[in-house]
Formats: structure tokens, sequence, C-alpha cells
């Protein structure tokens, strides 16, 4: 029984961790020192305190609601929050009103990729008006997700996953700074599991802390791994419902189409489905996938696999989740190639390592009379001039030539490429 007068350092606050220790202050923000470091973009934006609309554009858990409320609290300005989630057109015009009548505000958007073009278009003339200032959060790509006039007003910063350091910071200073795990007097003895059960969600590294912490024995201060993963096996439940596992579960899902599964990725879809995931993300990854795993083994899997993104925004949900089935089958059940995926690799090591090397002339343009005079495009031949619409000439700069960076796999489709590329150059380059 606790004595009375006596804190139970047992059982934590009911503020979550995470919330407790939100920094206040650029100064005080881990991570994303590209953005926040001296002299980057949001460091002189609030040092200036002019706003602009922005949207932050990076994976869960990485600082975006953060870097929200550190801009609003140092520019001095009303501050409204709204979830795409939950929130209407009759939500954001109400928001817009009160920014109105204020003069000016900052009004943050989580998920704005979840707003649709009625819900977006209705924040387009405050942002053009300049009643309001726009911060947007969005795990997915902008690009495809928030209308073009909305995005054209918006800078986009990208924000990146967390390092292990930023991580090892994270706990540290939770370690350091909040009062109830001072009074635990927690230590980390072993990281592995904590780093890991995170997936680089400081949000998720956080919370699992304290329910470790809470989860540990009375006079134990040592925090092991055999802690953090017994308060890991029994959220797993909870995590697949809600979707904490999302990046689990999708690697799991592409794993099985490249493995040529299609009942793992049935099944890893049918869960990602249960656990409420956007349609879209799952038909984008697929679209990627066509490419990077199947390739010229087989061209048409990434028509499929366009077509199908294409057909999931017109049809909506729940019969999407048809034509989502069909393509992970026809993905999982065509033939494997990685090596478009592995040229295009290779050709950006190469440029990394040698550099800006010249383009030889004869491949070069000749607009102007000077340009011919310096020989630009002399000796340059056309191909369709030739037999075949082929003819041999170097296309690599001098110092790179006869260098293969493409080599096509071993199927039957790609076995045709390759009996043409070796017709073509006859041994060079390996064909």
């Amino acid at each position: 029984m606790k004595k009375r007068g006596c804190k139970n350092v047992q059982n934590p606050p009911t503020t979550p961790l995470a919330e407790r220790l939100r920094p206040r202050q650029i100064a005080d923000f881990i991570g994303q020192e590209h953005l926040v470091g001296p002299g980057k973009v949001l460091h002189t934006l609030l040092q200036q305190k002019k706003p602009a609309s922005i949207i932050f554009w990076g994976p869960p858990g990485v600082g975006k609601t953060t870097l929200a409320h550190i801009i609003a609290q140092n520019l001095d300005l009303p501050f409204f929050t709204l979830s795409a989630i939950d929130s209407g057109v009759k939500d954001v015009r109400a928001v817009i009103e009160q920014a109105r009548f204020a003069g000016h505000a900052l009004v943050f958007i989580d998920e704005i990729h979840r707003f649709n073009k009625a819900q977006q278009d209705s924040l387009l003339g405050a942002v053009e008006k300049g009643i309001i200032t726009l911060i947007g959060a969005t795990t997915e790509n902008p690009s495809f997700e928030v209308i073009p006039a909305l995005l054209s007003r918006c800078q986009v910063y990208t924000l990146k996953s967390l390092s292990e350091d930023d991580l090892k910071k994270l706990v540290e200073n939770a370690l350091e700074k909040d009062e109830w795990l001072r009074e635990k007097n927690i230590e980390i003895g072993e990281w592995d599991a904590l780093l890991s059960g995170s997936g680089g969600d400081a949000r998720r590294l956080l919370n699992l802390l304290e329910l470790a912490a809470s989860a540990m024995p009375q006079n134990t201060h040592v925090l092991t791994n055999e802690h953090v993963r017994e308060v890991l096996q029994h959220k797993a439940a909870r995590y697949d419902k809600s979707g904490e596992q999302h990046y689990d579960i999708i690697s799991a899902f592409i794993k099985s189409l490249r493995g040529s599964d299609p009942n793992g990725a049935l099944y890893w879809m049918a869960r990602m489905i249960a656990g409420g995931e956007d349609p879209k993300f799952i038909a984008r990854r697929m679209v990627i996938l066509a490419s990077e795993d199947i390739g010229n083994a087989n061209p048409n899997a990434l028509l499929m696999a366009t077509t199908t993104f294409q057909a999931v925004q017109l049809i909506g949900w729940p019969e999407s989740r048809i034509i989502l089935s069909q393509c992970a089958t026809y993905l999982a059940s065509s033939a494997k190639s990685n090596a478009s995926y592995k040229a295009i690799n290779d050709a950006e090591a190469l440029v990394k390592k040698t550099g800006d090397l010249p383009v030889p002339l004869h491949l070069r343009n000749a607009p102007t009379h000077l340009m011919r005079q310096m020989d630009y495009g002399s000796g340059y031949q056309y191909a369709h001039d030739f037999s075949g619409n082929f003819v041999v000439q170097e296309y690599l700069p001098d110092a790179l030539s006869g260098t293969a960076l493409y080599t096509p796999g071993d199927s039957e489709a790609e076995a045709r490429l390759k009996a043409y590329l070796r017709r073509c150059w006859n041994g060079k380059y390996g064909y």
C-alpha cells in the first residue's frame, strides 16, 4: 500500500511523456537539422518573424506537429488546430471566420492529405487573402494529395526519419528533464529493443520508454531489451488494429509481392485494410514495386499498377479493394527483375564518383553558328539513317567508355532485350 503523502513513482502522469516533453523553442528541437539548424530555413523564418504557409511532409513521429506549435508560439499568432480525420468544410469555415475576426491566425491541419478537394478549396481563399497562415502535416507526397492551387501557395519542407543518434538524444533528454523518470532513476542498459520498437517514431519511442519504465519492478533501475519486449508483446494486437505497425505491415506486403507469393500479399493487404490504411498508399507502393522489382521482365506490370492507382482514385472505398486485389495478385504472379533499379543506382553512384565529366562534342547540341564552329554536334550519326536504325558510336563520356550500367535479367522478356543489345553492340558492355 502506498503511504499517504508519498509520490507514486510507479505510475506515470496522465499526460503522455511525448506531450510533457514537447519542445517550445526551436533550440530544444531534436532532429531535422537541415531545417532547424542555425541559418537554416525555419530558424531564419522564426528569427525574422515572417509567417509563411508551409506543408511538412515526412513519416510519423518526426516533429511535424511540434514544429507547427513552435512556429505559432514564436510568431505570437492565434493558433487553431484541425484534424483532417474528423473536420469537415463547416469546421474549416468556422476557423476561418475566427481568424478573420482576430485579423490573422495560424491554422494547423494534421493529415491534410485526408482532406478532399472541397475541403482544400475552402482553405484557398483565406490563404490567398492572408486571413490565415496554413501549416499542413502529411505522411503522403503532397504532389499527389494537395490540390495544385493550394500547393503553389505553400512551401513544402521534407522531414527525414530520425537517426539513431536523434532517438538516443530524445531518450536521454527525457531521462534528464521529465520529473517522473528522474524519480524512477532509470538508466538505459540496452538500446536495441527500444530503438527498433520505436520504428523511428519519436512519439512511439517516448511512449514505449514510459510504458517500459512503468512496468519495471520496483527497485529496478536499468532498462533492458527484455523489459521493452515484454511491453511490445502486450501491445502487439493493439498496434495491428490501430495501424501503428504501418511500416512493418507494408514491408511484409511488398516483400510478399517481390517473393511471388500472392497469398502473403493478400493477407498483409487485408491487415492494412482492417487497420484503416489509405488505399491510395497501397496502390502507390505497388506502382513503385512494378518498376523496382518487375521492370522489363514484364513491362505491363507498371501499366497495371498505374491504372490501379488511377482506378482507386475514381472508384473509392470499399469497391476499390477489388481492384487492389487484382493488381496485387498480378504483380505477385509476374516474372521479376530489378535490373533497371540496379542500373540507376549504379549510374548515380558513378556520377557521384566521377563528377561532371564533359559531354562528348558529337553529342552536344549546336543551335548557334559559334557552337557549330566549335564542332558541337560534329560527327554525330543519326541512328535512323542506318540499317536496323542503329549505328555504333560512343554515348558515354570518353573517360567512361565501355562502362556497363544496365544488364538485362534472365526473364523471357529481358532475354529478348539482351539478344537485341548483343546484335547491336557485338560484345561491348558484356552483351
